[in-house]
């Protein structure tokens, strides 16, 4: 396959910007006529001038007006079980929401979050062992999603920026809900006691969020002490992976706002 220097393309580039039809580009440049046309294709996309098309507004570029409470949600399961990924210069990156089939409710919640976050581009399921990938693409995810950056989460400095801070604290059970329905579960404990001797046991339920990361932690504890929920930290060995939600009070305080996975 025969590959045309970064040079060639550019006159094609200027040739076509300037007026001159596809099949005297071609001649002009010895280049095929399919490929002076691919090449035509990509800069009007990039321009954002594709016959029929529009460029997609964005709610930080352009100040398109954003779902406070599906971003809330989307935000918390992104730091959860989300990663942005770009395969190519000329294709937008994608986020994708990874979702097990056991909770075939929380695909649904995702799936809707996305659609209202992102309501110009189509947001589609891809089939995974045991699970499946919510998806969608933008290139505006960089703009919606500035904790992007290369390496896992827990490895890197993960911090919001005041806007998405203002929307949190507008929604924060939006985005507590998105967290827990990442990485987190209600648990039913359970306990046995005597009681006039003889041993009786007894249930409870029990929040619990996991997450190797000390800024994705701390998002999560700094929120749940602001709606009024008291919370512990359990150590895994010498690491403080897990918070715990175990009264009585702020239990059901989780289940009036978020409740067992679905």
């Amino acid at each position: 396959m025969h590959t045309h220097s970064t040079e060639v393309r550019q006159k094609a580039i200027a040739l076509l910007r300037s007026g001159v039809k596809n099949a005297d580009v071609a001649r002009r440049l010895g280049v095929p006529t399919g490929t002076v046309g691919y090449w035509l294709h990509l800069d009007r996309a990039k321009q954002g001038a594709l016959p029929g098309r529009s460029p997609r507004p964005c709610p930080r570029c352009d100040g398109r007006r954003l779902d406070e409470a599906a971003y809330a949600y989307l935000l918390g399961l992104y730091l959860g079980d989300g990663h942005i990924i770009q395969y190519s210069a000329h294709r937008a990156p994608s986020l994708m929401i990874s979702c097990g089939d056991a909770w075939p409710g929380i695909m649904d919640a995702c799936h809707e979050a996305m659609q209202a976050v992102f309501p110009d581009n189509s947001v589609c399921r891809v089939r995974r062992p045991g699970c499946h990938n919510v998806k969608v693409y933008s290139k505006h995810l960089w703009c919606v999603f500035p904790q992007h950056g290369a390496g896992k989460k827990h490895e890197r400095r993960i911090t919001l920026e005041p806007w998405q801070q203002r929307i949190v604290d507008r929604q924060p059970w939006e985005f507590l809900r998105g967290l827990f329905h990442s990485d987190g579960c209600r648990i039913i404990n359970w306990t046995v006691r005597k009681v006039a001797g003889e041993s009786k046991r007894y249930e409870y339920p029990r929040y619990f969020f996991a997450n190797k990361s000390d800024d994705i932690r701390k998002l999560c504890t700094d929120t749940l002490t602001k709606v009024g929920v008291e919370w512990s930290t359990l150590a895994r060995g010498s690491d403080p992976f897990n918070i715990s939600v175990a009264k009585r009070a702020s239990v059901a305080l989780m289940d009036a706002h978020i409740g067992p996975k679905y």
